[in-house]
């Protein structure tokens, strides 16, 4: 009977031995193939406001997803409705005067059209008035005509001469109004365009009260709210981009001198059944000291290099509710891209 137990024992030992090989044999890596500790990081954008206000409205709770330009705070509005509402009247009083001095330059273009009608009727009349005068003067010589019908021929003449003169200066006073007719209007439209410029920079910061998410994302932090009266650029909102997702890791130089920026990586993370696919997005260009967060006191005495390993952000959107800013976890890189990923570092997600 003992013989029989221990070999059932000896017979359980060798079966427990064979499968912790195995078991090693399946979590072993390849030699081209590091990985060092580290704490998921998702990219944090802080939100503030451009104008100073009371905040009047907070429109989000921490935890929320926001869509890029959703409104996420609002400040009091009343000062910078007041000062759209003035400058687009401005806008409108600018415009006006515009069509007036339109109006006043299409007047003197008429008048110089009147001016040169008058002045080519008055230049036919002197046409014929000389005509008729110059035939007096011959038949006085001749004397076939009166001194007196001389002088009454000269004077139609004269009064032909003056009206063209008249005319001529009617139509310089025209062009003249004409030429400030279109100053006027080009001051005016300079004044509309200051107008419309302080409209749209009025319209800007009172749309701007309203103050929006720049992305896609989830509210960290809310850091007011109503009735808090802030300063400009001052934080209102923290996000979180779910897309925006990687982990940093050090690793010593014999490693990073294999490793291009682009390189595929991975991630496992504690808790998580899963292997997620990464990409070596940064390498440091400068060696430092192991950070304290790298558990192993013997690795914190080693000079390596910080690489960023970035999750694909499809994937990091996919799993936004499940990837959470400060877990722990491994990641992994390959020294030769060439060699295959080992079964067990193989792209396995929730």
């Amino acid at each position: 009977m003992r013989k029989v137990l221990l070999a059932v024992l000896l017979a359980a030992a060798a079966g427990g031995g064979w499968w912790l090989y195995q078991q090693q044999e399946s979590t072993a890596l390849p030699d081209f193939v590091f990985h060092s500790n580290g704490r998921l990081e998702l990219n944090r954008l802080d939100v503030a406001s451009l104008y100073p206000g009371r905040v009047e409205r907070v429109l989000v709770a921490e935890g929320d997803a926001v869509k890029a330009n959703e409104v996420l705070v609002e400040l009091s509005s009343a000062q910078s409705s007041g000062q759209l509402a003035a400058a687009q009247a401005a806008t409108l009083r600018a415009a006006e005067l515009v069509q007036r001095a339109r109006a006043g330059v299409t007047q003197a273009q008429q008048a110089v059209a009147r001016a040169d009608a008058e002045i080519a009727a008055y230049r036919q009349q002197q046409k014929v008035a000389k005509l008729e005068l110059d035939n007096a003067k011959q038949m006085r010589r001749e004397d076939l005509v009166s001194a007196s019908e001389l002088a009454k021929r000269q004077a139609d003449f004269e009064r032909a001469t003056a009206s063209v003169k008249a005319a001529q200066a009617a139509r310089a006073e025209a062009q003249a109004a004409v030429a400030q007719g279109q100053a006027a209007v080009a001051e005016a439209e300079a004044g509309v365009k200051q107008a419309q410029a302080q409209a749209d920079t009025a319209a800007s910061a009172d749309a701007d009260m309203a103050i929006r998410s720049p992305l896609t994302a989830r509210v960290e932090y809310r850091l007011v709210e109503p009735g808090t009266v802030i300063g400009a650029g001052s934080r209102v909102i923290s996000l979180l981009d779910p897309a925006d997702v990687s982990m940093n890791v050090f690793l010593p130089n014999a490693t990073v001198g294999g490793l291009r920026v682009g390189d595929e990586a991975r991630l496992v993370l504690d808790g998580i059944d899963a292997v997620f696919p990464a990409q070596v997005s940064f390498i440091a260009s400068e060696a430092q000291f192991t950070p304290k967060a790298v558990e192993t006191a013997d690795e914190r005495e080693k000079l390596v290099f910080r690489v960023k390993l970035k999750v694909p952000a499809e994937v990091a959107q996919r799993y936004d509710r499940l990837l959470k800013g400060g877990m722990t976890g491994d990641g992994y890189v390959r020294r030769d891209s060439t060699q295959a990923w080992p079964l067990a570092l193989e792209v396995r997600l929730p």
